[in-house]
């Protein structure tokens, strides 16, 4: 059987800035789509994207993936190749989109930090997709606590990652940033797991975004930013948690759950899950939240897992966090909505003397009607984040909002702070990278 797959994709070319339309007719040809990935003469790659079907992935108990559509494996294996010739792809997870290259290669993961342009001392999450090639890349005399075998009992696969012993022999030290402790997560998206089964090898990802951009949850997005820089984004829908993955760490000696970065798995699931496994006694690890619970210098200047040091997640336009329920800082006063508003309108460009402002507030939102009631001078943009009482939307929506708003041509972007409970955690750290500034409002009277 004839498979056409069909391409329709805007090349920069030197010298004549062509635009091409790419069609491949193909039966199983091995190097096909390998072959697409640059064209002669261009000097940047010809991006493309496959659409990958996640329900027509399974895996069997050993974890193989098992697959009901050809045109989703034949993807999959055209990114393999391509990730084997030490290239980068994208490729979806269940927390955000990921730019993988191969883990155990220093070239190859070299061409992440060149992509994105990440700074060499932010450490890479290294991905697998079963427990044995987990255990391959841990030192050999190396016993896996059991603090981290309850967490990667409930949480495996999914969007959790575990700070391990690193392996100096196997993982290349630009991988770590040259730490000694290597992080490592399992993602539960079909097309993420399948992936890496299929390439047979770890895959180094960070998110698929140019560095301290929004992260992507989209295949789009990915392709809006990085369209040029990588050969092949890999299409399997939209992202289901939205945000990146929890990070732990529980190596220390006293044996508590430190959380470096919070995420797609809660603190209070940790809890739970701790509790549930491992008894009501006194010898029970607590659960830290790293600034809000405890401080560490040293990690903070050299850290040893993504999203610690550096700004991220900001778009182009000046992000605004609105605090309407956290208190201000010593010697500040909370500021009227009137006034607040004032000011935005005096930022308005000149000379048409309108600001557009986008909106990424709750669903409903108290203070959403006194911010809409006053549209002189102002062009509102809203897009909601979902039911204050549900932030597991909020946390699905974040970055596909700040991306949507910032491509609608905003001048710039109100964040509305959440409770920090459950995902709202997760989604506070996101939204105080993001913000430039912040603005804490009176609200006594909505």
């Amino acid at each position: 059987m004839w498979i056409s797959l069909q391409w329709s994709s805007s090349i920069r070319m030197s010298p004549s800035h062509l635009d091409l339309e790419l069609t491949l007719s193909y039966y199983r040809h091995p190097t096909a789509i390998t072959a697409l990935a640059r064209h002669p003469m261009m000097a940047a790659y010809s991006t493309q994207i496959l659409h990958c079907d996640p329900s027509s992935i399974s895996f069997t108990p050993s974890g193989d993936p098992e697959f009901t559509c050809q045109i989703t494996l034949e993807a999959l294996q055209a990114a393999s190749r391509l990730l084997h010739d030490r290239e980068t792809v994208a490729f979806p997870t269940e927390t955000v989109y990921g730019l993988g290259a191969l883990a155990l290669d220093a070239t190859a993961a070299a061409k992440i930090f060149s992509t994105k342009g990440r700074p060499p001392d932010n450490p890479l999450i290294v991905h697998v997709s079963s427990f044995p090639m987990l255990r391959s890349l841990l030192p050999r005399d190396y016993t896996i606590p059991k603090i981290y075998d309850v967490l990667m009992k409930h949480f495996w696969p999914g969007a959790l990652t575990l700070l391990f012993p690193a392996d100096p022999s196997q993982i290349p030290p630009i991988i770590t940033a040259n730490q000694r402790t290597v992080a490592i997560r399992m993602p539960s998206h079909p097309v993420a797991r399948a992936l890496i089964a299929i390439a047979n090898a770890p895959i180094a990802a960070p998110s698929a975004n140019s560095s301290g951009k929004p992260s992507p949850t989209r295949a789009q997005h990915v392709f809006k930013d990085l369209d040029g820089k990588l050969g092949l984004i890999l299409d399997g829908g939209q992202c289901g948690v939205g945000l990146e993955s929890t990070v732990v760490d529980a190596l220390h000696d006293d044996g508590n759950v430190r959380v470096l970065r919070p995420g797609g798995i809660t603190v209070e699931d940790i809890e739970t899950a701790v509790r549930q496994d491992m008894g009501e006694s006194s010898s029970i690890p607590r659960v830290l939240v790293h600034r809000r619970d405890y401080r560490d210098e040293v990690l903070e200047e050299a850290p040893t897992t993504p999203g610690m040091k550096y700004r991220h997640y900001s778009p182009a336009v000046p992000v605004i966090l609105l605090c309407t329920s956290s208190a201000p800082p010593s010697g500040m006063q909370r500021i009227q909505v009137a006034t607040f508003l004032q000011s935005l309108r005096e930022r308005a460009p000149k000379p048409s003397g309108k600001i557009k402002i986008g909106l990424l507030t709750p669903s409903d939102s108290v203070l959403l009607a006194d911010l809409t009631a006053v549209d002189e001078g102002i062009e509102w943009h809203r897009y909601p984040l979902g039911p204050i009482a549900d932030p597991s939307v909020s946390a699905q929506r974040l970055f596909d909002g700040l991306l949507t708003l910032d491509n609608a041509g905003v001048d710039l972007i109100l964040a509305e702070e959440i409770k920090e409970d459950r995902e709202g955690l997760a989604v506070m750290n996101r939204m105080r990278k993001a913000a430039g500034e912040s603005a804490w409002l009176d609200v006594s009277s909505s």
